[in-house]
């Protein structure tokens, strides 16, 4: 009986607000000197030194949006890196994940080579990338496309191979051409399989282009934190890792309409089971 005990949405939103301002209340309390034992933290100082304090975090964002406002050429490179990097992973995961799945010579051949390089550590090829494409935008990209690819990639692949035997024989019995299997039947098998894959690729992308940056850059929220950092300025550095989750957030937020929108045929958990 308990499945059926859905909160609404408008109880689900005030918890989860009610647990955000719990975490940052907590947040406060504990950097605040004087307030945590010292069987918590050896010293008030080191407390707000390692964790940051709420209050100037959020200055050094106001400060970032409002006041200086010189955070957005930074902000508007790395949300650029991340679109570029993930819509071409996502476009050559869809392309590759389709041929190979539909080429099983294909898939056979280039297995080895497709599974040694997904075992790679890809964060390591941030400083070739950066001799190839040099510091700018291009080698961030390239990052964010090798970590996007393969979950994109292995969730398409998946989602064709699944395609039941049973509805591609019945189309082939009413004369489908292999163009309209590929239009009807095999990419909307692979579509819910893709958007399980870009709420992942979604926070890849960012990684990708935040790693490039700290490795060689003049510009983005990752040189802000990179710098910050240098200066044992932690309020900023937590101050970027804040913004980028907010955006980040937003862009998942984003796929997540899309979603709904393109996945309107899809029935809804617990419309089968009515049937």
């Amino acid at each position: 009986m308990w499945k059926y005990l859905k909160p609404r949405q408008s109880n689900l939103l005030a918890w989860q607000v009610g647990l955000l301002v719990a975490i940052f209340v907590f947040w406060h309390v504990a950097t605040k000197p004087g307030l945590i034992p010292p069987i918590v933290f050896e010293n008030d100082q080191q407390a707000a030194f390692f964790f940051g304090e709420p209050l100037k975090i959020f200055g050094r964002v106001w400060a970032w949006f409002v006041t200086n406002a010189d955070i957005y050429q930074h902000l508007w490179v790395t949300l650029l890196e991340t679109v570029l990097a993930f819509g071409i992973g996502t476009g050559l995961g869809l392309g590759c994940g389709l041929w190979l799945a539909l080429s099983p010579m294909a898939a056979a051949i280039c297995d080895p080579y497709i599974k040694a390089l997904n075992s790679m550590p890809r964060v390591i090829l941030a400083p070739i990338f950066a001799v190839w494409f040099g510091l700018g935008i291009a080698s961030k990209v390239a990052l964010g496309v090798t970590l996007v690819f393969f979950i994109v990639f292995f969730n398409v692949y998946q989602g064709v191979k699944e395609v039941s035997p049973v509805v591609l024989a019945n189309a082939r019995m009413l004369g489908a051409s292999q163009k309209q299997l590929l239009r009807h039947v095999y990419l909307p098998s692979a579509t819910s399989w893709v958007f399980s894959s870009l709420h992942t690729s979604v926070g890849l992308a960012f990684v990708g282009a935040v790693v490039g940056e700290y490795l060689g850059s003049s510009r983005g929220v990752g040189y802000l934190i990179l710098q910050a950092e240098g200066s044992f300025d932690i309020n900023t550095v937590m101050a970027g890792i804040l913004v980028l989750t907010v955006f980040a957030l937003a862009l998942d937020a984003g796929v997540g309409k899309l979603e709904k929108r393109l996945m309107k045929w899809q029935p809804k958990s617990g419309e089968t089971e009515k049937l």
